[in-house]
């Protein structure tokens, strides 16, 4: 018999079955319970891993070999994780990792120089992974009321987005952060233009713009010289928070953004070594693809119970339905491949979405977030987690009325972060990706292209040929 049939004639058995697995390290606490999967599927899937040698897989990533075959190229961003760990989980050289090393220390340094200046403002102008990485660490790791700078994205290309965002502010103490891997995105360069003929007004540009790119020539041809920070071409702008693309929060971290890539250097050290760790990755990942495939659960929401980690479902949504949302692969036994993603702040999702997810007629997943420190400071909001992921994952309860009932139909995955901090969110966003690339093996897909993307930007420029502008 087939794997394929296999997992089909598991699934056909085990519909009241609940798969309860726990796992905890010095970061996190998690807690599943996944209605419908159980261990035997588990063990399936754990089959067709070993026979698509995923292992393997995660070798070559961590080996620096070619694993972006339609690019054919490397995926580095690991290496930022290994640079201030005491050992290093990769390949890379010592030139390599010195020059990302210089480059973080740069962006570090920057902040005392704008601060002298006299710069009040930082705009960054990027879209995508340039904006959702950085914005993500600001928002998460500090408070609007102790930050050096006021900070504002302007992600393009609706101009009303400059002229209420831009235009108010003051030439002389605004410092403008130009954002792109690629140096050619249409939003992130008409963004540019109006930025720099409004500071041009007052200001000289090498002044007050730096270039943070993968593409440093691209950027001279657009006026920078010295003002240029490079990473290398082989990170993706989803995968770039890593590197000097997360400048805005670095302005405001210091030297804590440290902390952040050792923690995703631990989540790291922990799939090239821990088999626990891998038991609790594989487990999202199989338990994903298995809803997706003989569930008809093809979405899965991310609550986050902490109004700071508010933004890590954007983060998320990226991450995944970039890197997954692709066609299956002919050979694949999977014809599903990524989820949709969506999600937010858990309290405020209570009173809007949740009524079709307790009482709909939707079919949903649910990762659930909370903080562990919550449980004394915040008792509300950890009380919440609590409640809603066993109604969600549960559903019919004794002390509610008949028209109360709520369908508990979602498998649920229960996140505790031990506390928030650098560390703790390295960890977590690492993990995530982790989860993204066995899928991504599983699936046997590229996690690191995006042509979906690319052919919006070429029919938008051929509409502009066409019809002018």
């Amino acid at each position: 018999m087939s794997i394929f049939n296999k997992i089909m004639d598991e699934t056909s058995q085990c519909k009241d079955e609940v798969f309860q697995h726990v796992y905890t390290n010095n970061n996190l606490e998690y807690k599943s319970s996944l209605r419908g999967f159980n261990s035997k599927l588990f063990s399936l899937f754990k089959s067709h891993y070993d026979n698509l040698m995923v292992s393997q897989s995660i070798q070559s990533l961590f080996k620096g070999d070619i694993v972006n075959e339609t690019e054919n190229q490397a995926a580095l961003h690991h290496v930022y994780r290994d640079m201030h760990a005491s050992s290093s989980n990769n390949f890379a050289s010592a030139e390599l990792i010195k020059s990302c090393r210089l480059n973080i220390e740069k962006c570090i340094r920057l902040k005392e120089e704008l601060i002298r200046k006299g710069i009040k403002n930082i705009v960054t102008i990027g879209i995508g992974g340039s904006f959702e990485g950085p914005k993500l660490l600001i928002e998460t790791l500090t408070s609007e009321n102790d930050r050096n700078f006021k900070h504002i994205f302007l992600t393009g290309p609706d101009t009303v987005e400059f002229n209420e965002t831009v235009k108010t502010l003051n030439q002389e103490d605004t410092f403008f952060i130009v954002s792109s891997k690629s140096f050619s995105t249409d939003e992130t360069l008409q963004s540019m233009a109006l930025s720099k003929a409004w500071l041009e007004t007052k200001c000289e540009f090498e002044d007050h713009f730096i270039a943070i790119t993968s593409q440093p020539d691209k950027a001279q041809n657009f006026g920078f010289k010295e003002n240029i920070i490079e990473f290398p071409n082989e990170i993706g702008g989803r995968y770039s928070m890593w590197s000097p693309i997360s400048l805005p929060a670095i302005l405001e971290l210091g030297e804590n953004f440290k902390d952040f890539l050792i923690g995703g250097h631990e989540a790291d050290n922990l799939l090239l070594n821990d088999d626990d760790y891998n038991d609790f990755i594989n487990l999202l990942s199989f338990s994903d693809i298995w809803y997706n495939n003989f569930d008809n659960k093809h979405t899965r929401v991310l609550l986050l119970y902490s109004w700071k980690m508010r933004f890590f479902s954007d983060y998320a949504q990226q991450l995944e339905m970039e890197s997954i949302g692709k066609q299956p692969h002919p050979k694949s036994i999977f014809k599903n491949t990524g989820q949709v993603i969506f999600g937010g702040f858990g309290s405020t999702a209570q009173h809007s979405y949740f009524q079709l997810l307790h009482q709909g007629t939707a079919s949903a997943c649910a990762d659930i977030f909370t903080i562990k420190d919550n449980k004394e400071s915040n008792k509300l909001l950890f009380a919440q987690s609590q409640a809603q992921a066993g109604l969600l994952a549960n559903g019919p309860h004794k002390d509610l009325k008949s028209f109360e009932q709520v369908n508990g139909n979602i498998p649920t995955n229960l996140f505790t972060l031990k506390t928030l901090n650098a560390k703790t969110l390295g960890f977590i966003i690492a993990t995530w990706e982790h989860r993204t690339f066995i899928s991504a093996k599983m699936l046997q897909i590229n996690p690191f292209d995006q042509f979906g993307v690319s052919a919006g930007k070429i029919f938008a420029r051929k509409f502009l040929d066409e019809y002018g502008g």
